[in-house]
């Protein structure tokens, strides 16, 4: 589909569900507006690697292309869960968009290795120019949102948590449009600071950002912002909070540290966005964990609904079920794999699952057993439908 055939079809979108929901007595299709959707946001969208460029030394930018339609429209601040397929095994993770929606064409996406990392890796020390990849997307409410956000904003960014609010900076710059913006970025190291340069470049020219650097192990000598974030360093950093709305992003170890010193200041949740973390580096040692089930520990899990045959497999209890039904060649839909959007919800028909705190699940799938297994650990043989 050309690019404008892309808009065209959103116009008619918006006239078919505009005459809906005015009881327009013209005769309607009933697929014709769903296939119209599918046209601007299909399942599945078909790219290829068309530049591969070393941000640091454990962080990779990929820069993908459309094959054969223009990729979906997207807001800044979201992500696309980029689907492949390593050592025969078909997976998928979600990755924020660090490009800006104002740069047509192409999509950024960000990937710092994880020390064991099984799609990190492959993405930085395998995918190279050509190949070829699938996402699905994007998705995802971690944007700027102006009817019910404020007009200065303040961005918490830890780690490769700076890439959404990459693409929110980089829009304002490229349109000369939209609210003030201050990042407070945490970083291990200075040589470990992604997008270093352009984000120094941009906080001296351009009047609506400020760029606040924080390293927590400075070298020696080091003349910057040391520590965390933590609510001394927010504080200093912005001076106060009236008026501002706070976004969040980075590994799951920032976010109690940054989200108690946001409420020791006084920000009221309704001003706080947080972007999902994923699953725990160790689920053993979050609140609730059954003490009695150790790390490493395999339990028996039944997965009824492939075929005609059940399949049976054995699982660490300390890795997502998602994970170890993809390791078994089980493969479901899935999107955030932080337990939010519910695209890999699964019925648990026997046993029991861990499902962190911070997970909320919908009353209907309490309800009716069902379990969301990119943040669900079996505690007992388990048996699921799909």
């Amino acid at each position: 589909m050309a690019a404008g055939d892309l808009a065209q079809a959103g116009l008619l979108v918006t006239r078919k569900i505009y005459a809906r929901s005015t009881a327009d007595e013209r005769d309607l299709d009933p697929g014709e507006v769903a296939q119209l959707v599918d046209r601007l946001h299909p399942a599945r969208t078909r790219a290829r690697i068309a530049e591969v460029i070393d941000e640091t030394e454990s962080t990779t930018t990929l820069r993908i292309v459309p094959v054969d339609a223009p990729f979906p429209p997207f807001r800044a601040g979201q992500y696309v869960n980029l689907l492949v397929s390593v050592d025969g095994v078909e997976t998928g993770r979600p990755y924020s968009i660090s490009s800006p929606p104002s740069r047509p064409g192409h999509i950024d996406v960000t990937v710092r290795v994880t020390p064991g990392g099984f799609v990190s890796q492959y993405l930085c020390e395998q995918a190279c120019v050509g190949g070829d990849l699938e996402f699905a997307g994007p998705a995802g409410t971690f944007y700027h949102e102006p009817l019910v956000d404020t007009d200065d904003l303040v961005f918490l960014a830890g780690g490769s948590g700076v890439t959404p609010f990459m693409s929110m900076i980089r829009e304002a710059a490229d349109t000369k449009h939209g609210p003030r913006m201050h990042l407070v970025y945490g970083s291990r190291s200075s040589d470990d600071v992604i997008f270093f340069d352009e984000l120094t470049d941009m906080a001296c020219c351009e009047d609506f950002l400020k760029v606040d650097l924080v390293i927590s192990e400075p070298a020696e000598g080091y003349g910057g912002r040391c520590g965390l974030l933590d609510t001394p360093m927010i504080l200093s950093s912005i001076g106060g909070i009236e008026g501002k709305t706070f976004f969040l992003c980075g590994p799951p170890a920032m976010y109690p540290v940054c989200l108690g010193a946001l409420e020791e200041l006084g920000v009221p949740g309704r001003r706080i966005k947080t972007e999902l973390s994923g699953p725990p580096p160790d689920v053993t040692l979050m609140e609730g964990w059954p003490s009695s089930i150790k790390k490493g520990d395999e339990i028996s899990v039944m997965v009824e609904g492939v075929g005609k045959v059940a399949k049976r497999f054995r699982a660490s209890c300390s890795e997502p079920l998602l994970n170890s039904m993809e390791r078994n060649r089980i493969t479901v839909e899935n999107m955030c794999r932080s337990g939010e959007c519910g695209a890999c919800r699964t019925r648990l028909v026997a046993g029991e699952v861990f499902v962190p705190a911070e997970v909320a699940l919908r009353k209907a799938d309490i309800a009716f057993g069902f379990v969301h297994p990119c943040m669900a650990y079996p505690a007992s043989d388990i048996t699921i439908r799909l």
